[in-house]
């Protein structure tokens, strides 16, 4: 542990490794076999001591190679580790890591030997003004090294990422068009390239240029969408020069026409969750491909065909389980309460984390909505960081949605129209207006939604990102008692009915799917450091409303 983040202790750096050489030399730190942690996983969930700390601590791992082969390149892969992470490699520095759930790597090929090698990964938690999220979060801050770490070996000229969609233009031809843009890393460029996709006979070779990335395109006849009734996969092989990858890729279109969605050309309506990236029944960072089976499962089980991400980058395994299953996915970084606006560094951290999640996530059929912030009031400072924000998202990927869960005009209290308006300056940027609304929790009672209406002013399709209530499940009592189940049932029956006469209404995604640990949220025998609006309990128990949510699905 490291709690003042000195990066060493006695004049030592951490990262060196120091053992003392003789029994006269002054070491003043040292990994000890006693002091251990699970990777991947939050450390606040394995040691008691652990629970509420935020500061930094150091893991070390050794490992072999049973042989650095020359022509190869090495590199340390990180899922993501929050929220700061300082990664070395036989005692030589390799770089800062910003960015709690976005995932990040650094070339080691010119500093591992065979055997013996250590990797040093310093992982800071503290919260920070400047940070992405900022200050005060509603949920908890998990710290440490929260997902898988792997030593990637590849050639020397290695396929750096690659970006297969297709082609909305040819949606309705018989056959289509499948766009496809391959990253080279490395100093000598194969001559050619090729994509393999069997199962609909394509076989294509094409040339490599000198320098950036590679585009073309593809003929598909017979090829099935991607949709949630038939979440479709192909397998994908791209090859180039002594590279080979394979992945399994969906294809289909997403876009808005007035205010409805349509996948694949058709309507569709979203009914969705909302989601923590959180396994409730072990309380720590959701991390394997069981945590994300856990939760989709729920939310099938549900009837939802979409699940919103909150409020930041989810782990990979649950976007491509979600391909397989076919659940539809919003998509969010961290821009939530206390941005500082006006400052551009924070601007340059939010389109680093974009970034990082595109570029892992844009083959992932399930994925449909980029979010670029959540309950943000509009002033200028902020206006102009979402705007520039929005264009650059639009430019690295084209092929998704953007929306924003926005605020209302009036704030509830002692106001007297009965309609909500919506003209934040922001919304002319997406393409899906969404909106959070509390009535009945956060201010006012359920039966006040009986009297309430929307109005956007804009042509475009409308999803309710948040609604809801907390209620401790096995608490009973009637309809008027707050943080019943029945309290929590009542609310999501007006709730429903109230939205339902939304114009334009495409989807909902109340919050949310299961209980989630906050620090916030405080008070004794009911909450106990437990956000309450989950349909599931953190035991796994589902409340009243759970049923009554279902049932609307199954209607629709």
């Amino acid at each position: 542990m490291d709690p003042y983040d000195t990066g060493g202790m006695g004049g030592t750096p951490v990262m060196r490794n120091a053992m003392p050489n003789d029994k006269s030399d002054r070491v003043e730190y040292g990994f000890t076999a006693g002091k251990t942690l699970w990777v991947p996983g939050g450390w606040n969930a394995q040691k008691p001591e652990l629970s509420f700390y935020e500061g930094t601590i150091w893991y070390r791992q050794y490992f072999d190679i049973e042989k650095v082969q020359q022509g190869k390149r090495y590199f340390i892969y990180v899922g993501a580790a929050n929220y700061i992470a300082t990664v070395s490699c036989n005692g030589k520095r390799l770089g800062k890591h910003e960015g709690g759930f976005t995932p990040f790597c650094y070339e080691i090929t010119n500093c591992i030997r065979d055997n013996g090698n250590f990797v040093i990964i310093g992982v800071n938690n503290s919260r920070g003004a400047d940070y992405i999220p900022s200050k005060v979060a509603d949920w908890f801050n998990h710290g440490g090294i929260t997902r898988e770490v792997k030593v990637v070996e590849v050639p020397a000229t290695f396929i750096n990422n690659y970006f297969i969609a297709l082609d909305k233009a040819t949606l309705h031809d018989k056959t289509k068009k499948i766009d496809v843009a391959l990253e080279i890393s490395g100093a000598k460029r194969p001559d050619k390239a090729r994509i393999v996709i069997p199962e609909l006979k394509i076989n294509q070779e094409v040339a490599v240029n000198a320098t950036g990335a590679i585009k073309f395109t593809v003929s598909a006849k017979n090829l099935q969408l991607w949709s949630p009734e038939n979440p479709k996969l192909y397998t994908v092989t791209i090859e180039a020069g002594d590279d080979r990858i394979s992945d399994e890729i969906g294809f289909r279109t997403i876009e808005t026409k007035g205010k409805q969605i349509l996948l694949n050309g058709n309507p569709v309506f979203l009914k969705g969750i909302c989601l923590h990236d959180e396994n409730p029944l072990r309380g720590d960072r959701a991390n394997s491909v069981d945590d994300a089976k856990l939760v989709l499962g729920w939310a099938k089980e549900l009837g939802c065909n979409f699940i919103r991400l909150a409020h930041y980058p989810h782990q990979e395994n649950i976007v491509r389980l979600a391909d397989k299953m076919g659940i539809l996915l919003w998509e969010e970084i961290p821009l939530y309460w206390g941005i500082q606006w006006g400052n551009p560094e924070v601007l340059k951290k939010a389109k680093a984390q974009f970034s990082e999640l595109i570029y892992r996530d844009y083959n992932r059929a399930s994925s449909i909505i980029w979010s670029i912030a959540n309950e943000t009031a509009p002033i200028p400072d902020r206006n102009r960081f979402l705007a520039e924000l929005a264009d650059y998202v639009r430019s690295i990927d084209p092929t998704r949605l953007l929306s924003a869960a926005c605020k209302k005009d009036q704030e509830l209290d002692g106001h007297p129209d009965s309609v909500y308006t919506y003209n934040d300056p922001i919304m002319e940027k997406l393409d899906i207006i969404s909106l959070n609304e509390y009535l009945g929790w956060y201010g006012g009672l359920p039966n006040e939604c009986r009297n309430k209406s929307f109005k956007m002013g804009l042509d475009k399709p409308v999803i309710v990102s948040e609604f809801g209530g907390g209620a401790l499940q096995g608490l009973h009592g009637d309809s008027l008692t707050r943080w019943t189940e029945e309290f929590q049932d009542y609310l999501y029956k007006e709730s429903i009915g109230m939205f339902d006469k939304i114009d334009g209404l495409a989807g909902m995604t109340p919050w949310i799917l299961a209980d989630f640990m906050s620090p916030l949220r405080q008070l004794p025998g009911i909450q106990d450091g437990w956000n309450r609006k989950g349909l599931i309990s953190e035991k796994g128990f589902k409340k009243k409303a759970f049923y009554t949510l279902q049932r609307y699905y199954l209607s629709k």
